[in-house]
């Protein structure tokens, strides 16, 4: 079929009640109780599988479980865990349960992972043992948070084991027959101008990403298939364009998810597995050609997709060269995820084009009025509503909601065109959220971050090319009177941002400067920042 086919017979089918943990674990489990879902290590060398039964049954006994400490519709469970079996049932269990999951980065620093707690009202958290010391510091300060459940925690004070949890409850467990309209999951979007926002989505978000993960991987699955990301399951890549699609076509997914990005390891994690289907952010690829390792003769990829900025005819060739195949990119938001995609098998791919729209969403080029632009013109990247993969809202922030949209349209915040073909190009940013690496970083939470420390008046963040990472994060800093620039004081500052944010939102570059640029209201004008370098 060409993309014209696809495109004509495309038709949604989203049923009036859907649950996500019904599709993806109860109806596999069902059919095919002992077909792999999980692979893992759960140490170097000892592979281990857990079964669809396997996963339906450990996600009931939690459901259970949180039932009997009396979560119920609606309330907000946050899950600050790695690439794990127990956080893939920990959200299975959420969505049987009809709760809202709220994923957290293992790297969050304790400031960062407050404010979402906050934000969300979560009233439930399960984390482990080596995230507990940051959600200890802070949890006198979130009077809301009534259960913790910690992976391998028993004996610690206030809180509940997880694996205790799991063997004293029921592993029957009958799950929420929920509207696909009904909430689902709140992923906190990079905080641009001013604080992360949460995103909120219902069940039937996922039956959205369907057809965004069926053109870059050529889906519906094959014998033999095994979908794999080294991005973290605390976002939407991570989530929503691999591990539930995936099992939404019953395709085992691989568990494992380093430290430190290693491309060796990489590269051996995928050999080894017999990998067959990945999502790689453009950073990794990067690191990989830049490292010169080459994939070992186990190599089995079928599909390569990438995401977060466009992929140059260079990096293209050197895909196809190392890797057999054409690296797919596609294009999509928090917000908005997965509506514009590459398929080698059924369309050319143009090196730096993201792409056309996925069937099944409106894609067009809209001007400040909301009118749709001619081919070629330059204007807002926007989705038309209604659309199943699109959020509810933000929450608790209708002001904000309510600016996302230009009438019918879903504006992403980037500028872009469209070809008489159809092919989406990207042109620029129109917001100030920095790419760097697989993340999406706001200048806002690192900003304010930096404005603890007792030295510093103002500082202005922005991001700055880099070469692999795409951006880095820049800080431009004002000192206070009597305070004096230092390494020293750069490596405290940088330290500090490490520490109370995230490693990977950490100024690698910090500029000293006499005063910040300013509007008339006193923002910081990040155009001139940039332009300042």
């Amino acid at each position: 079929m060409t993309y014209a086919d696809v495109s004509r017979t495309f038709q949604w089918r989203v049923p009036d009640r859907y649950n996500i943990a019904a599709d993806t674990i109860d109806r596999h489990a069902a059919k095919r109780p002992d077909a792999p879902a999980l692979v893992y290590e759960e140490k170097p060398g000892n592979v281990k599988q857990l079964s669809f039964k396997d996963v339906r049954d450990a996600s009931n006994r939690l459901a259970n479980a949180l039932g009997a400490q009396g979560l119920v519709f609606g309330d907000r469970i946050a899950i600050l865990l790695p690439q794990a079996p127990e956080t893939a049932i920990a959200h299975v269990a959420a969505y049987k349960s009809a709760l809202i999951a709220v994923p957290l980065f293992v790297l969050f620093g304790p400031e960062a992972i407050e404010y979402r707690l906050v934000d969300s009202g979560s009233v439930a958290l399960i984390t482990d043992l080596r995230n507990w010391p940051k959600v200890a510091e802070i949890r006198d300060r979130l009077p809301a948070l009534v259960t913790v459940i910690v992976v391998g925690g028993r004996g610690i004070d206030k809180t509940l084991d997880f694996d205790e949890l799991i063997r004293s409850a029921s592993p029957d467990f009958v799950t929420v027959n929920t509207a696909a309209e009904d909430p689902a999951t709140i992923i906190y979007t990079s905080g641009t101008t001013g604080p992360p926002k949460g995103a909120l989505h219902a069940h039937r978000f996922l039956l959205g990403h369907i057809p965004g993960v069926l053109l870059p991987h050529d889906f519906p699955p094959r014998v033999g298939d095994l979908f794999w990301t080294p991005a973290d399951w605390a976002w939407i890549g991570g989530l929503y364009d691999v591990l539930f699609p995936a099992w939404h076509w019953g395709v085992p997914v691989l568990a494992s998810r380093a430290r430190r990005f290693d491309p060796s390891q990489v590269l051996d994690v995928m050999d080894r597995h017999r990998v067959r289907n990945v999502f790689m952010p453009p950073t990794a690829l990067k690191l990989i050609r830049q490292s010169g390792t080459m994939p070992g003769s186990g190599l089995q990829l079928r599909s390569l997709a990438s995401g977060g900025e466009t992929l140059g005819g260079e990096l293209l060739e050197w895909g196809r060269a190392t890797f057999g195949l054409t690296i797919n990119e596609f294009y999509g938001q928090t917000e908005c995820n997965l509506v514009v995609a590459n398929c080698s098998e059924i369309m050319e791919v143009r090196p730096g084009s993201m792409g056309r729209a996925v069937p099944g969403h409106r894609v067009a080029i809209i001007d400040d009025g909301g009118a749709v632009l001619a081919a070629g013109k330059v204007g807002a990247i926007a989705v038309k509503r209604p659309d199943p993969v699109m959020f509810l809202r933000y929450w608790n922030r209708p002001d904000e909601t309510a600016a996302k949209f230009r009438g019918k349209w879903l504006v992403t915040g980037d500028l872009g065109s469209i070809d008489d073909d159809g092919y989406v190009w990207y042109q620029a940013r129109d917001d100030d959220v920095i790419t760097s690496g697989a993340y999406r970083i706001g200048p806002g939470e690192i900003e304010d971050c930096l404005l603890r420390h007792p030295a510093v008046a103002m500082a202005g963040v922005v991001g700055i090319e880099d070469p692999i990472r795409t951006q880095v994060v820049k800080a431009f800093i004002v000192l206070r009177a009597g305070s004096v620039k230092s390494q020293g004081l750069t490596n405290e500052l940088q330290d500090l941002v490490k520490d109370r944010l995230g490693a990977h939102e950490y100024p690698r570059v910090i500029e000293y400067v006499d005063a910040l640029p300013l509007t008339p209201t006193g923002k910081i004008i990040r155009r001139e920042l940039r332009a300042m370098g």
